[in-house]
Formats: structure tokens, C-alpha cells, sequence
């Protein structure tokens, strides 16, 4: 990395190849060991918190291949005694190169520096030492080397400390929150561990530095400072996912970057806790969603052993209660030509809509679960293969029909928690049962609910919410057992306008809706399907030969009515 005058120094630390921190001495902190005590800065006193991590010799006037980032170069100018034009650039390229500073012993071979390497080191603040003549290389080399291996074995060492200690917190059965009280205390400073959307999973310090980290822009908590400073991050990664960032601040600035080091050992062991939390978390997951679809599909035992059991999860199911069950809209389906594409030009779309079901729908999960809580902490919510199914309690009002308040309410804040955080906004369909007062109840209600949504998304859209009470004659229909007898019943009463196959029979079908619709208004119906008025009557009298003389008969009216509500609910 290189460093021009838009970027006067570089950074006082840097990753090693093996990731581990690598720190050095400052160049004031070089000018203060015994064998430079008669050297004098002659410019770049903005650069002195530069690092200097290595020490070179400049031995050939070629040295920039040679030079490495923060080295301190020293050198008696005897390499360019004959060529003093090339002083004023030098500046500039050793800068570019990332070195930490240039110490010369002018008076032998150089007598004088040239203004232009002066000011060229003051305005980009690089450090420009004059060496006192009689100290050797050796004595400077030895010295700074001893004291950066020195300050680097002080800092691994209690890194590895801090390190330990770490593990053993979490070895003992602590967590997230015991990790950050612990770096805190070494620190001295406030520390706090966010998830991706900035949410505290655990904080130490006072109030108002946790929610002064909280609210740092994500350009804030790229930067590292150097030279100490008020905040230090680091992210929170495990098995290639992100899982948030844990930060130390202190208002005072009082960090050095020797700290950076155990906050990179608190996030490693951060990262282990919270992938610990997600593995039990996801087993007790599926071990509730298990246990409450087998409870909805009737498996689960008699209501004593169910009632029992849910206690165990925090579940209260001995009350009224009604299923909710909400489902994302705009699943993807396969195109009607599918088999006609390759396997090849299918697969990677496929896994690219895979991933952000899987996404989206861990989100819905999240969004209801969280809301539920708010609201309810009895209720019993799990995430299904295509559904978030929460079994709600409900009070006197709702527990006669009288009122769904509560539940519309949390259809509101799901919907707002849920759309926060996705990129691409989707929405999901509700569907509400009716209020059952045992568990031996809940398969019928939950066969309600999914009833409810999938209706309400047929008639209203999607981000319908619908209850199954308010479904009016689609209730009675979709309580019909013997889908067969309801397929006949269309195919009977509806004769070729039951199929889909012939867009003009399709066409014909819709217009006999509308005309329904609008209790046989001849002038509104054609007004709705753009057609002449003359038209319309023509389509009447061919509807009329094909079904019978549904505008005189009110009973084929309104089997040709349900017929058409049938076909509507269908795939239901």
C-alpha cells in the first residue's frame, strides 16, 4: 500500500500474512532511544507517529527497489554524493513506498540538504532525521531492532492472555454478554457486539457510549485510527458469514492500537459463542417446530400430555386461542416451458432464487417471532417449510368473535419489522382461524388459517389478511371435504366454460362474471369490458344457449355464481 500527500502517513499497525498483528515503534519513540540522543529532526513533524517496524541501509543510489513499507532507512548520502539532483524527488518516492522515515549523516559526504527535500518532507509529513556523525549504523540497528522485537513479544504476550482468558469465560458456560464485560474491564473503555442490522446483542459501559456505537455510520466503523484514538472495530466473522462487529469506544480517545489486538481475540471468540447460540438455537428451532406441527396435525397426544409438554417450551395452549398463519407472496414457480430449458441454464437461477427464499423467509420468522413476543409471551410461534404459524392467545372479545385487535396489530408491526430489513421488498399473505378453547382443536383451526390466506390472497392480492369468519360463502366452500364432488359440480353447471384451454371460452366465462357481478346490468358490464352495448347482447344470447336462461332463472344464477367461486378457489 502506498501513501501520497492525500494520505500523510501510514497506518501504525499492519495484518501479517498470517494474520497476526505485527506492531513497531513510533519514529518519536526511535528518537528517543540512548544512541540517538544527538539526532535532530530536521522535518516531517507530523509524521513522528509513523511505525517503523524494520531498519534498512541505503548502499547503492538505486535503493527504492530495495526499500520495504515502514523501515526506517538510514544512510550517510554517500550513494548520492555525485548525484544531488536526485535528493528532490527522494522524498516523495521513499514516501510512496510506505517508509516510515529517512535518517542522513549529511556532514561527510553531503554538506548541505537541498530546500526542496526539506519542504517536501514537512509537507507530506515524512520524518527527516540528521544523524549525529559519531554513531554507527550498528549501534542504531542494534538498538531499535531489540526494542521493536521487545514491544512486539510484550504485546503477543498479552494478547495471548487476554486470549485465554477469553476461552476460559467460555469454556465455564459464559456468553456474549460475560466476553464484552471482560474486554471492557482490560480496556477500560465501553465495548459493545452488534448484529448485522445494528441491534446490541451485548454491551458494557455507560448508556450513552453504547448508543453513541450504535448509531456510527458504516464509514465510521471502517476506519482504524492511528495513533490511538476514541473507537476501535473489528468484525465478527465465522464459517464465511458476517455475523455483526464488536466495537470499543472511549470518548476521551484513550485506545492505542496495541488494543486492536484483543479486540481481534474478543471477536474470534465472539464468533465461536454466537455460532454456538445459532447451532442450539436452530436444534430447539426445529425440535418446537416439530412438536407444534405435530400438535396441528392432530399427532401430538391428548390435550393433558399437549398442554404439559408446551409448558416446557414457554407455550401456554391451556386457553383460548386462535392460529395465525402468514406465507410469502410471489413464491417463484417454474415456467410453463421448463422442460424445455436445460438443466444448465435452470441451475443457477434456481440457486440464486433459492437463497433469497430461504432469506426471506428466515426473516418473516424473525419478524413474527419477535413481534409474538411482544405481545404474547405464551404463544407458541414456529417457522414451517412455506409458513410462520403462531397460535395466539386470545381475550373474552376476541374469544367470542367480537373483536381481532390484538391480532391486527401484530400483522402491523410484522409487516413494518419485516420489510426493514430486505433489499428486495416482499410481501406475505394472513390468514386468521376462528378462536378454538382446547388443543385438540388447533388442526381444524390451523386448516383455517391456511384456508384464510390462501383465499384472501386469491381474492384481495397480495398482503391480504383475512380471517376465516370473514370469508363469507368461500368459508362454506373451502369446508367441503370431497374436492371432487365440487370439480363435477363445476363441470356440470359451467359445461365448456369450466376448462382453460380455449381463450375464447375463458373470455366468454369472464364476461358471465361481471355480468353476475352486477346483477345482470347489461350497460355497467359493458362499460367494465369495453364492448359495445350491441356486443354484449350478443354474448348474452350465446351464454344463454350454452348454460340456459340464467337472466330469468334465479336459482342457475346462483349455481353458476358458486360455480364461478369455486373455479376461483381452485389449487386451493
Amino acid at each position: 500500500m502506498s501513501y501520497t500527500s492525500a494520505d500523510p502517513g501510514p497506518p501504525a499497525l499492519r495484518l501479517a500474512s498470517t494474520g497476526t498483528l505485527t506492531y513497531g515503534l513510533s519514529v518519536g519513540e526511535v528518537l528517543g532511544v540512548s544512541t540517538l540522543n544527538g539526532a535532530r529532526l530536521i522535518a516531517g513533524r507530523s509524521g513522528l507517529d509513523r511505525v517503523v517496524q524494520r531498519l534498512n541501509v541505503m548502499e547503492v543510489p538505486d535503493i527504492l527497489p530495495w526499500v520495504k513499507p515502514n523501515e526506517l532507512l538510514l544512510t550517510t548520502g554517500y550513494p548520492l554524493r555525485n548525484t544531488p539532483q536526485s535528493l528532490d524527488n527522494l522524498i516523495a518516492h521513499l514516501d510512496e513506498r510506505g517508509l516510515a522515515a529517512l535518517a542522513i549523516k549529511p556532514s561527510r559526504y553531503l554538506e548541505t540538504l537541498p530546500d526542496e527535500m526539506i519542504e517536501q518532507a514537512d509537507r507530506r509529513g515524512f520524518p527527516l532525521i540528521e544523524l549525529p556523525g559519531d554513531v554507527g549504523f550498528d549501534d542504531i540497528l542494534n538498538q531499535v531492532l531489540t526494542d521493536i522485537l521487545n514491544r512486539q513479544a510484550a504485546v503477543l504476550a498479552r494478547t495471548e492472555e487476554v486470549h485465554r482468558a477469553l476461552v476460559q469465560i467460555v469454556l465455564c458456560g459464559g456468553g456474549l454478554q460475560e466476553v464484552v464485560d471482560e474486554v471492557a474491564t482490560l480496556l477500560d473503555v465501553a465495548v459493545v457486539m452488534l448484529d448485522g442490522e445494528q441491534r446490541v446483542l451485548a454491551g458494557a459501559g455507560p448508556d450513552e457510549n453504547i448508543q453513541a456505537m450504535r448509531a456510527f455510520d458504516a464509514g465510521r466503523l471502517a476506519s482504524r485510527p492511528r495513533g490511538g484514538g476514541d473507537h476501535l472495530v473489528v468484525p465478527v466473522v465465522a464459517g464465511g458469514f458476517d455475523h455483526g462487529k464488536i466495537i470499543a469506544y472511549s470518548p476521551n480517545g484513550a485506545l492505542r492500537e496495541t488494543d486492536l489486538g484483543i479486540l481481534e481475540r474478543a471477536a474470534t471468540v465472539a464468533a465461536l459463542v454466537v455460532t454456538k447460540q445459532q447451532a442450539v438455537a436452530a436444534v430447539e428451532s426445529k425440535y418446537r417446530a416439530d412438536f407444534l406441527r405435530d400438535i396441528l396435525a392432530g399427532r401430538a397426544g391428548d390435550d393433558d400430555r399437549v398442554v404439559a409438554h408446551c409448558s416446557g417450551f414457554g407455550w401456554d395452549l391451556d386457553r383460548p386461542v386462535m392460529v395465525v398463519v402468514a406465507e410469502l407472496d410471489g413464491r417463484t414457480r417454474a415456467p410453463e416451458d421448463a422442460r424445455a430449458r436445460t438443466p444448465e441454464a435452470e441451475a443457477a437461477p434456481r440457486t440464486a432464487r433459492g437463497a433469497e427464499e430461504r432469506s426471506a423467509q428466515e426473516r418473516l420468522a424473525a419478524a413474527w417471532t419477535t413481534v409474538v413476543r411482544r405481545h404474547d409471551r405464551g404463544a407458541a410461534v414456529a417457522s414451517f417449510a412455506h409458513e410462520v404459524v403462531a397460535v395466539v392467545g386470545v381475550d373474552e372479545d376476541d374469544a367470542a368473535g367480537l373483536s381481532s385487535g390484538p391480532i391486527q396489530t401484530m400483522v402491523k408491526e410484522a409487516t413494518a419489522l419485516f420489510a426493514e430489513h430486505l433489499s428486495v421488498r416482499r410481501t406475505f399473505s394472513t390468514g386468521i382461524s376462528r378462536t378454538v378453547a382446547t388443543p385438540a382443536a388447533l388442526p381444524d383451526a390451523y386448516e383455517q388459517a391456511i384456508k384464510a390466506v390462501r383465499v384472501g390472497r386469491q381474492l384481495h392480492g397480495d398482503g391480504a389478511q383475512s380471517n376465516f369468519d370473514q370469508l363469507g360463502v368461500y368459508r362454506l366452500l373451502s369446508l367441503v371435504t370431497d374436492t371432487e364432488e365440487l370439480h363435477a359440480f363445476v363441470r356440470e353447471t359451467l359445461g365448456e366454460l369450466s376448462g382453460d384451454d380455449e381463450p375464447e371460452l375463458v373470455d366468454l366465462r369472464r364476461t358471465l362474471q361481471v355480468l353476475l357481478e352486477t346483477n345482470l346490468n347489461v350497460a355497467e358490464t359493458a362499460r367494465r369490458l369495453h364492448f359495445h352495448y350491441n356486443t354484449l347482447r350478443y354474448r348474452i344470447g350465446k351464454l344463454e344457449r350454452m348454460l340456459g336462461p340464467f337472466t330469468e332463472d334465479a336459482h342457475l344464477r346462483l349455481n353458476l355464481t358458486l360455480a364461478l367461486h369455486v373455479l376461483r378457489m381452485r389449487g386451493i
